[in-house]
């Protein structure tokens, strides 16, 4: 059998708006440009915001009526003519009163709660394109509307959306564009979509039976098949084989808990706004905040299990282990398949560490990261430090316990000679992290693993244990999780391998193929073997050879088995593999120990 193996296509370049200080400009100016035309022909529609994006720019319009293909084409027309005109685009420093008066007289609210928002003191700017229309806005801009390129710009589609992403106000109609330099970069970045669209794990977890939401269920709830399931549960035991080896030991906690406990570890006065409404018996209860709540972490029931005996010096380190599910309250806009949802399970991990073993179980946690990383074969990634923000008053504890925390993760990755940048003000409130940021087979990048130094927490539930002098000291905590949710991960992974899972992880990954009933019994035979040696083993029968291997092929099964008359007199299979294509007739016993060898050791036959 062929050794090849089953390697995702190379990552598509992208031209990103990190790259290009013109490509903001041009998407900013361009939005605005859009806002303008939408205004002339819907002369009652209001603007809200318009940024750019990693691809393009949006706007939110409050119009009375939906906008239809026809509008977006419309649209267009008018925006070509602004740029034709080549409007100056002008900067204009205000008062707070003066943009105040001239928001009422165009009588745009929403513009109003922006300007609310702006901190006292805040330079207001306008920026004016021409003599005809303006809005409140920071910049930056480009100098002229001559300087947009029509030919590289396209409006795409509409959308809902609420405003500021509240479900309680208006919905809006965004309209989403992409904008370019030039018409060749737009022609590559709809090259680009169009090979998403063929990879887009939702539409190929449905097609492969992978997953499926319900309208029944709720958004963001995800229900897994069969075959989703198999996946999910090899990769959960994949890391549990993994965790086992160095130590760390399983707990389950509850799926809700009682407010008092994340009041306790802040999650209540920091993240309230993402967690689901309070269970409370009674409106007493609930006025006093008195209730229970899903949880949208599992490290305060760690911490429970942790406190509940009195620990010596010689238990530490402590490893509790969990595969748990955590509930978020995402807005219905913000979700997006399986990557964005609001149920998910984090391989979730808690390591309760005296000062003098940080730095070493430290750096095993991010060799165990860079070892699952290897064993999926995602290579493309970064690591961030996501430390804090010290002008912002959103993180609890001292600065000494900040500092101290993010120089460990510093020294951790600088002993590793890892390439890293620093992120102040992604840290958790209650610790800096070491983010793994992974740049998928489209360019898009996605925070996967995670480890976490947390001086805070420990203090906050007063963790102990008793050192080799007998003294009462504080453990260090190490959050971590090399997966993060293990719905995202699935979700990047099949558009990764575009469907096509390594041997070990697919749902099925030999298929039978029978040349007519009458071989049946051997196909079955055939079956109970492999199926005895732990592989996962179908067969086809009752159509036509050439349709079940196209059957077999659309559903990306590794490797199909042609059973037929020769077949059967040498006890033998015709092999076809995704990876190899045609391998001939091959002994049942050969076939049988080359792919249990390859489901063992986690390569392709």
């Amino acid at each position: 059998m062929s050794s090849a193996e089953n390697v995702a296509p190379e990552p598509i370049k992208l031209l990103r708006t990190s790259e290009s200080d013109t490509l903001k400009r041009i998407r900013h100016t361009a939005s605005h440009v859009m806002a303008m035309a939408v205004q002339k022909l819907f002369p009652t529609a209001q603007v809200t915001i318009g940024p750019w994006t990693e691809t393009g720019f949006y706007y939110d319009f409050d119009n009375p009526e939906p906008f239809t293909e026809q509008d977006l084409k419309a649209i267009k027309k008018e925006m070509d003519k602004i740029i034709k005109k080549k409007l100056p685009v002008v900067r204009e420093a205000v008062s707070r009163d003066d943009a105040q008066a001239r928001i009422e007289q165009i009588e745009e609210p929403y513009k109003l709660e922006i300007l609310s928002d702006l901190i006292k003191g805040e330079e207001i700017t306008l920026y004016h394109l021409g003599e005809e229309w303006w809005d409140l806005c920071a910049g930056p801009h480009v100098e002229n509307t001559g300087d947009l390129n029509p030919k590289a710009i396209a409006l795409e589609s509409v959308a809902g959306a609420y405003w500021r992403g509240d479900e309680n106000r208006q919905q809006l109609q965004r309209i989403y564009a992409t904008a370019w330099e030039t018409p060749e970069q737009l022609k590559e970045y709809k090259r680009r979509k169009a090979e998403a669209l063929k990879r887009d794990h939702r539409k190929l977890g449905k097609e492969l039976g992978l997953f499926l939401f319900s309208d029944v269920v709720g958004p963001g709830l995800p229900l897994w098949t069969p075959k989703g399931t198999v996946i999910r549960t090899l990769l959960e035991g994949f890391l549990r084989e993994e965790q086992t080896k160095r130590g760390y030991l399983g707990v389950v906690s509850p799926h809700i808990g009682r407010v008092d406990l994340f009041k306790t570890s802040g999650h209540w006065q920091n993240y309230k706004e993402d967690m689901f409404p309070m269970m409370a018996e009674s409106e007493a209860a609930a006025a006093a905040e008195q209730g229970f709540v899903l949880k949208p972490m599992n490290c305060p029931f760690h911490i429970q299990i942790y406190k509940n005996d009195l620990r010596s010096y010689r238990e530490l380190p402590i490893r509790l282990a969990e595969f748990g599910t955590v509930y978020r309250y995402e807005q219905s806009g913000e979700l997006g398949g399986l990557t964005r949802v609001r149920g998910f399970t984090v391989d979730d991990s808690h390591l309760f560490v005296t000062e003098q073993q940080l730095d070493e179980e430290f750096l095993d946690v991010v060799d165990l990261i860079l070892s699952v990383f290897g064993k999926l074969k995602l290579k493309n990634f970064k690591a961030r430090l996501s430390f804090r923000d010290p002008e912002s008053d959103k993180y609890i504890g001292s600065d000494q316990i900040w500092n101290t925390a993010e120089n460990a993760i510093r020294r951790a990755v600088q002993h590793l000679g890892m390439e890293y940048f620093e992120a102040p003000g992604e840290a958790a409130f209650y610790g800096p992290k070491l983010d793994f940021i992974f740049r998928d087979v489209l360019d898009r990048e996605w925070q996967l693993g995670t480890v976490q130094v947390d001086y805070n927490l420990p203090n906050r539930f007063d963790l102990e244990y008793v050192s080799e002098d007998g003294s009462r000291q504080r453990p260090i905590m190490i959050h971590r999780a090399p997966f993060g949710s293990l719905e995202r991960l699935i979700g990047i992974l099949i558009e990764e391998y575009a469907g096509d899972f390594p041997f070990w992880l697919a749902p099925v990954q030999v298929r039978l193929l029978c040349v007519s009933d009458e071989f049946l019994p051997y196909a079955k035979t055939v079956q109970a073997q492999l199926l005895a040696a732990g592989l996962r083993v179908e067969i086809a029968s009752g159509d036509r050879l050439g349709k079940q291997i196209r059957n077999a092929e659309k559903e990306k099964v590794p490797v199909m088995a042609i059973v037929g008359e020769k077949e059967v007199a040498a006890q033998t299979l015709s092999i076809r593999t995704r990876a190899s294509g045609e391998l001939g007739a091959i002994a049942l016993s050969e076939i049988t120990e080359t792919l249990v060898n390859a489901n063992r050791d986690r390569t392709d036959p």
